[in-house]
């Protein structure tokens, strides 16, 4: 393995230190890069509006860093400042910290705060890059609430910082098994020359959970599964599979080719909107010996909501390479297993008789790589069973990233964290990027919005039977969720 250098020494700024994503993904994730001697000193302000102390963020902290000489070091330069993120008072508390170090802004906030926060540090000269010191803010999802807010947030947020200094986070990009995708593709020969419309019949991007909304009401009826999920983590899925090969692998090439890609997905008209998408609802049940009160129960929950817990979709990509391939698309809560995964499904052998066993009874060729819960690559194929007769089975040809590397521990934050610190952008979304994913599902928006309820269906199922009969009209069906 290249030995990577170090990042800079930099201060790290919070806006929410105090909420899950900081104790569960980020200081573990700077804990574990600086076990892999990949940080230089690292001091972090930690940014809420709760009543406490240094020795109060720290304790709330210790329950999930790792415990090791890395979280004592790292621990002693935790501090935390109250202040409220709308007022001028925490800016000049901030500024008064990091001095003139190289400094990063994590916000993870409520989105309302996204475009208020940036323009606070601006204002009071906390983004100002000067003498060889970067300045630079990394935002959490959701980036807007569809393609008008979207584009507003990023006007508003490009008017006071350059776009060169926002790194919108997308935590999918941070798994193994997602950079791979280019990998695979751009360096295996075998696959780039079966990776179009002639060879590939359709593609299937999945990422179901088993949790429910829980305690999430107020946040998840404000924001639906499609919302939530597809113009992020499933459109940046998509773009990775569909994109075409970057003239270089620079950063900006390769999020040009994602934005391009991106920018191709067809704009169905209001009826394809209608027949094309989905949406569902988990109603009372169980999952395995767990009960799930049904979403219009859960607090928070309005009780004329017309919210979704599970979307599908069905995109084309009007590009040389994918003209005619679909790309259906399904996420969902309170399913059947947890499973994020991209199926690649390849046309059947054009003719192939194996004693009375014709290629249109043989299952097709599917490539899928896994994102979670455990990181892989599978491809099916056919074999011949041991015997004197010619008789096909199927099997698969696995590789499992925990067989050969060691994942254990990892949050999937400590790539971009490591990437933000080196300022590369290739795994963070461009404004551009974002927008387009909101376009392609805005017309899904729009005619959900006139269109009555979600479907029912039951915790611990695949999900509604609308998504069945989506995929069943073209002759297709779903890749079996986990």
């Amino acid at each position: 393995m290249a030995e990577l250098p170090k990042a800079s020494d930099a201060t790290l700024v919070i806006f929410g230190a105090t909420g899950d994503l900081t104790r569960r993904l980020l200081v573990p994730a700077l804990v574990n890069l600086c076990g892999d001697g990949l940080l230089g000193t690292i001091n972090v302000v930690g940014i809420g509006t709760r009543e406490g102390d240094d020795e109060m963020l720290r304790g709330m902290l210790d329950e999930f860093a790792p415990k090791d000489g890395c979280w004592d070091d790292l621990r002693g330069r935790i501090v935390y400042r109250r202040g409220d993120f709308t007022q001028d008072d925490i800016y000049e508390t901030v500024k008064a910290e990091i001095g003139d170090a190289n400094a990063a802004f994590y916000l993870a906030t409520p989105a309302q705060f996204f475009g208020p926060v940036v323009e606070k540090l601006a204002d009071h000269g906390l983004t100002e890059q000067a003498d060889g010191r970067f300045r630079r803010v990394l935002i959490e999802k959701p980036f807007g609430h569809d393609l008008a807010s979207a584009r507003a947030l990023n006007a508003q947020i490009l008017a006071k910082v350059d776009e060169s200094q926002i790194f919108r986070i997308d935590h999918f990009l941070g798994k193994e098994t997602v950079q791979n995708i280019l990998v695979a593709r751009f360096t295996n020969s075998f696959l780039a020359a079966v990776w179009d419309r002639a060879h590939i019949d359709h593609v299937q991007i999945t990422a179901a959970e088993t949790v429910d909304v829980g305690t999430r009401g107020s946040f998840y009826d404000a924001t639906g599964a499609a919302r939530d999920m597809v113009p992020n983590h499933l459109m940046q899925l998509l773009a990775m599979t569909a994109m075409e090969p970057p003239t270089d692998f620079g950063a900006e090439a390769i999020r040009t080719e994602k934005a391009k890609v991106l920018s191709a997905i067809r704009t169905p008209t209001a009826e394809e909107a209608r027949t094309d998408g989905v949406r569902g609802r988990y109603v009372a049940g169980r999952i395995g010996d767990r009960d799930v009160p049904a979403y219009l129960s859960v607090q928070d929950v309005k009780p004329d909501s017309r919210t979704e817990t599970y979307v599908a979709l069905k995109l084309m990509v009007d590009t040389w390479r994918w003209a005619g391939v679909p790309f259906y698309l399904r996420t969902g809560k309170a399913l059947a297993a947890r499973d994020t995964e991209i199926m690649v499904q390849f046309r059947p052998t054009p003719y192939a008789d194996f004693r009375n066993k014709p290629a249109r009874d043989l299952p097709p060729n599917r490539l899928v790589f896994q994102i979670q819960p455990n990181e892989s690559i599978s491809l099916s194929m056919e074999v011949k069973q041991p015997g004197p007769a010619i008789e096909t089975t199927g099997v698969n040809l696995e590789f499992d990233y925990a067989d050969r590397f060691k994942l254990a521990g990892r949050t999937g934050y400590e790539t971009l964290l490591y990437d933000m610190f080196m300022g590369d952008p290739t795994l963070f979304q461009r404004a551009d990027q974002i927008e387009a994913g909101w376009a392609a599902i805005q017309p899904f928006l729009d005619a959900w919005a006139a269109d009555g309820t979600p479907e029912e269906y039951q915790p611990g199922s695949t999900g509604p039977d609308g998504a069945d009969a989506l995929i069943a009209r073209d002759g297709r069906a779903w890749h079996p969720i986990g």
